[in-house]
This record gives structure tokens, C-alpha cells and sequence, in this order.
């Protein structure tokens, strides 16, 4: 099994910008993804990236400020998060599945992370 590893949240203001990263104990070739749940709300689909980072999907709530990396060389997923928003705020948690294609439904993945806390002030 990949144990994933979250980190780099924080506390940050409005506009400003942060890189959240994801560290996996093995090589993986696993399609990856980020999630997010505020306070009070349900899970929500952030961003994920295909299996070698050809192809990437983003929720239309992050779309053209969130940006999903890989780096297999690394062990390591990362979102970029900029012109961030109160909104935002929430715990993000990487996740792995060995779908091929990209997938939004958070029940299609297997390996989870215990989630880095991001917080975003008005």
C-alpha cells in the first residue's frame, strides 16, 4: 500500500498564494488527486493528475488558480494555490487510484492522507 503524506498549510490572507505537497513512501503510478472539506461541508473534488502528469482536471471553484503537479522522481504531488480565498479555507487531503483516466469521485480512491489544514483570512 502508498501511505501519503500531506503538508505546507498554514495561515495566509486573502490574494496570497500557497503550495500544498503531497510525499507517498513509494514510487507510485497511481492517477492523483486533491480534496478538500471546509468546516460544516461535505468532501469536495480540488484537482487531479493522470498517471504521469499528462492530463489534469480542476474543480470549477479552483480552475485558473490551482495548478496539480507531479514529480515521480520525488515521490511527490503538489497544488499550487494562488488568489486564494476565504472560501478556500478548508483541510486538503491528497488521494491515489489506479484508474487510468482521470476521476472526480473521491469513492474511486484508495489511499488517503490525514490532510493539512489551509486557512485563508479576509
Amino acid at each position: 500500500q502508498v501511505l501519503l503524506a500531506e503538508s505546507g498549510g498554514g495561515l495566509v490572507q486573502a490574494g496570497d498564494s500557497m503550495r500544498l505537497s503531497c510525499a507517498a513512501s513509494t514510487r507510485t503510478n497511481y492517477a492523483m488527486a486533491w480534496f478538500r472539506q471546509a468546516p460544516g461541508k461535505d468532501r469536495e473534488f480540488v484537482a487531479a493528475v493522470t498517471q504521469r502528469g499528462g492530463a489534469t482536471t480542476y474543480a470549477d471553484s479552483v480552475k485558473a488558480r490551482y495548478t496539480i503537479s507531479r514529480d515521480d522522481a520525488k515521490n511527490t504531488v503538489d497544488l499550487q494555490m494562488t488568489s486564494l480565498k476565504p472560501q478556500d479555507t478548508a483541510v486538503y487531503y491528497c488521494a491515489a487510484t489506479w484508474f487510468v483516466g482521470l476521476t472526480t469521485d473521491q469513492n474511486d480512491y484508495v489511499y488517503w492522507g490525514q490532510g493539512t489544514q489551509a486557512t485563508v483570512s479576509s
